[in-house]
């Protein structure tokens, strides 16, 4: 039996995240911009607080071009529907994570 999936209910979901993650984004931009301290010490703790806004900022940034392709695949009536198998992606794995393009079989293989 086909699902019925709510596909503006996923637009919006993914419409606000990807709100969200550009504002972090910027703050994390913004953060990685600003001077550094003049002190040994400090500037090492520093150091490890860049790694660690990289590291977010990479995360963010994969998220949001998933987040953009799943836009695309509303647009273009796909969504929800597997990228590899072409079957339905189940409601639940979309409810998780809204961004999948996989079924949960396709995924863990």
């Amino acid at each position: 039996m086909q699902q019925t999936i709510d596909v503006g209910h996923y637009a919006r979901i993914l419409d606000a995240r990807r709100a969200e993650l550009t504002t972090r984004l910027a703050r994390i931009e913004t953060d990685l911009d600003q001077p550094r301290n003049a002190d040994d010490d400090d500037r090492a703790i520093e150091r490890n607080n860049d790694e660690v806004l990289e590291s977010l900022g990479g995360a963010g940034q994969k998220e949001l071009v998933a987040i953009e392709a799943a836009l695309e695949r509303i647009a273009h009536g796909t969504y929800g529907d597997c990228a590899k198998c072409g079957e339905p992606i189940a409601k639940e794995r979309l409810d998780a994570v809204p961004h999948a393009a996989l079924c949960a079989d396709c995924a863990s293989a």
